[in-house]
């Protein structure tokens, strides 16, 4: 667990997605109702129905689940091939089958109307493997065709163009026994703009040389996505997926530098991706002898050329200097996997069995600029040329049951083995075998308090790009290649504590423990550094998530949703020798959310904020943090009914957050070396205006 999120990217509106007016309503926000849960044959559910967020009008799924009290949508881990059940939200009582198709644009997808409830059902009493704490299952069908869409362009007063691509568009609907979803989605995309001045001091905090910098980026990913279900009569069920999506990604840094015992000169940074992946897949389930057999299949691919050109130009007579390094990688996955559930001494169980082959194929090319013909000439770079495929097996076998009417449990056991081969300048075959599992116990004490806790034997994923070698030119910086790499492992410790406060909300408490053994992170090899593996490393965090709704003290229609997490993190410096916290560990975070839904009116209007803090990143010879903020702020206005749209407008950045950079490079070794230069940044951001609309047809 490097980080429980990344670092805050700037705040839009923290309403939900604009949507298609309802009638409002002064009913209290939404509060649970205590009914069987389809999703678990031995236990109740919270059970919310539309009727419950009616004062929110909401458009789609997505709008509803975020209005459930207390809760917090977590995506599906990237894990190793598709795995058991993660994440915490299921589809119709099962988890999707899916890899590329975001949870977020899954759940947009579903229309309010399709709706019929959202079940808060604890993980541990599912037949799903995986599964633990809160989960929520949205129950939906399909019947009339129902589209959406949404848009929300949004403007910066610095640096940035206006941005006007961002939104999304759906369909769904039934055709006798096949029901279907269609979506293209930009949402996924963003404009970003900062400038300012960056000094370098000496190691006497002298100013050597002044940097002054626009930065741009620019990040469209357009996705166009087909989810079919066909549901006949009977106990079969089957689901067939795609997505194709073309990412667009640019950077570029424009800088005018002075000083450092050179000329004048300005300094121009070009870095460029423009890259497309499929995804098709599917599943069927049906009945088999005394349980249910499900059978999955997917296949992706993505191809990712990227190029990064720095060139400068001298004032004077110097002749100008450049450098450029490209690379384009071709990755596949295919998998396959099956899973056999059913009934045994009084419980659930399933025997479960995946085959997964990833391969990877590179091409990296470094070139210099020639002064004489001005054109780019290549020069050796073998370590970030070369291919990395993995085939890996795996088997598990699982079993649930309730050990009293309050007390159920879960156990999962099984190992995978994997061949890990890479080639290029040198070829290597690695073979591992390595347990997994996880226990879960679940406990409801109350019919208002839960608590689960669960230990997990977990192997990590990896990037295959990690396995070569590369440059990072705007810091003069390059991983070499490292053959060696291994998945990361380790066991994983959870408990969490949810507590219903009736017309006050709710309140949830999480604990997790990591103890890793090969953590990814930069190590010395032979040649230089590399990504790589360090023995252990342990890290811990405490999550509080709570919904406080004020109608009891008259404050109709206010609700406030709050997120702090506190983690810390420790690991031995492979360079030095000395105790850390990881690279880049995100430390500290407060989200904090006010909105007031105004009773009698399609009016609502709100506040929200997000602090966060995040440790330096190392190198053999430098550290350095990179930051904004440190507080993102925003307020918005909403209305629910602009002929027929839902409207809100929203000013960002209200307390000026900007970008930041402290690095310290060292003549040697870090921290035994002296200080070669010291890098301090400040840069503007400015505030942000956009709007979002909703609307349904």
């Amino acid at each position: 667990m490097k980080t429980l999120t990344s670092t805050l990217a700037l705040a839009v509106a923290c309403a939900a997605f604009p949507a298609h007016a309802q009638e409002t309503s002064d009913a209290p926000p939404p509060e649970p109702t205590e009914a069987p849960a389809s999703a678990a044959d031995d236990t109740t559910a919270q059970v919310y129905t539309p009727a419950d967020f009616t004062r929110y009008a909401p458009s789609n799924a997505l709008d509803m689940l975020n209005r459930v009290p207390g809760f917090s949508i977590r995506g599906s881990d990237q894990q190793r091939g598709l795995g058991q059940a993660t994440g915490n939200v299921l589809f119709n009582g099962a988890r999707p089958s899916s890899k590329s198709d975001d949870i977020f644009a899954q759940l947009s997808r579903i229309p309010a109307g399709n709706v019929a409830r959202i079940e808060i059902v604890d993980g541990a009493t599912l037949e799903i493997p995986g599964l633990s704490g809160q989960v929520a299952n949205v129950v939906f069908r399909a019947d009339e065709l129902k589209g959406q869409f949404r848009w929300s362009p949004q403007f910066r007063t610095n640096f940035t163009d206006p941005f006007l691509t961002r939104g999304s568009v759906s369909v769904s609907g039934r055709t006798g026994e096949l029901a279907y979803e269609f979506g293209l989605n930009n949402n996924n995309s963003g404009r970003g703009g900062a400038g300012g001045e960056t000094l370098i001091l000496d190691a006497g905090g002298n100013v050597t040389e002044v940097r002054d910098d626009v930065v741009l980026s620019y990040y469209d990913s357009p996705q166009v996505s087909a989810n079919l279900t066909w549901d006949p009569a009977g106990d079969t069920i089957a689901h067939l997926n795609g997505s194709y999506q073309r990412v667009y990604q640019r950077f570029h840094e424009d800088g005018f530098r002075t000083g450092g015992g050179l000329p004048d000169r300005d300094r121009f940074v070009r870095d460029r991706s423009d890259s497309w992946n499929f995804e098709i897949g599917g599943d069927v389930e049906f009945g088999l002898g005394p349980g249910r057999l499900k059978l999955i299949g997917l296949r992706r691919f993505n191809d990712q050329p990227s190029q990064t050109t720095i060139t400068t130009d001298f004032l004077d007579a110097t002749p100008s200097d450049g450098i450029r390094f490209t690379r384009d990688g071709q990755s596949g996955e295919t998998i396959a996997r099956s899973e056999y559930s059913f009934p045994l001494f009084g419980g659930d169980a399933q025997i479960a069995t995946e085959a997964a082959f990833n391969t990877l194929d590179n091409v990296s090319g470094l070139f210099t600029l020639d002064p004489a013909s001005g054109e780019f000439v290549e020069v050796p770079f073998p370590g970030g040329t070369g291919g990395v495929s993995e085939d890996r097996y795996e088997a598990m076998a699982s079993f649930g049951r309730s050990l009293t009417d309050k007390l159920s449990f879960q156990l999962t056991a099984g190992a995978e083995n994997s061949t890990i081969t890479t080639t290029g300048t040198t070829m290597q075959t690695r073979e591992f075998t390595r347990p997994k599992g996880t226990f879960t116990l679940s406990w409801n004490p109350y019919e208002d308090l839960s608590i689960s806790a669960k230990v997990s034997r977990r192997v990590g994923q990896l990037s295959f790009f990690d396995f070569l070698a590369r440059a990072n030119l705007n810091d003069g910086t390059g991983n070499a290649r490292n053959n060696d790499l291994r998945p990361q492992q380790d066991w994983s410790y959870e408990g969490e504590i949810n507590k219903q406060l009736g017309e006050w909300g709710s309140t949830q408490f999480r604990f997790i423990v990591r103890d890793v053994e090969d953590y990814v992170d930069i190590v010395p090899v032979t040649g230089g550094e590399a990504v790589g593996n360090i023995d252990s490393a342990w890290a811990r965090a405490v999550v509080w998530n709570s919904t406080i709704t004020f109608d009891p003290i008259g404050l109709k229609g206010v609700r406030g949703d709050f997120v702090f997490v506190w983690q810390e993190s420790q690991l031995r410096d492979p360079f030095t020798g000395e105790a850390r916290q990881w690279s880049g560990f995100t430390d500290t975070q407060l989200n904090i959310g006010l909105r007031h839904d105004i009773p009698g009116s399609d009016w609502a209007y709100g506040f929200s904020a997000n602090y966060s803090h995040n440790q330096p990143r190392y190198r053999s010879d430098q550290q350095q943090r990179d930051w904004e903020g440190p507080t993102f702020a925003d307020v918005f206005v909403e209305h629910k009914d602009v002929f027929g749209l839902r409207v809100s407008a929203y000013i960002a950045n209200i307390f000026d957050a900007r970008q930041y950079r402290d690095r310290t490079v060292y003549t040697g070794l870090r921290d035994a070396s002296p200080v070669l230069f010291e890098e301090r940044r400040d840069r503007l951001i400015g505030p942000i205006f956009g709007f979002n609309i909703n609307g349904s047809f």
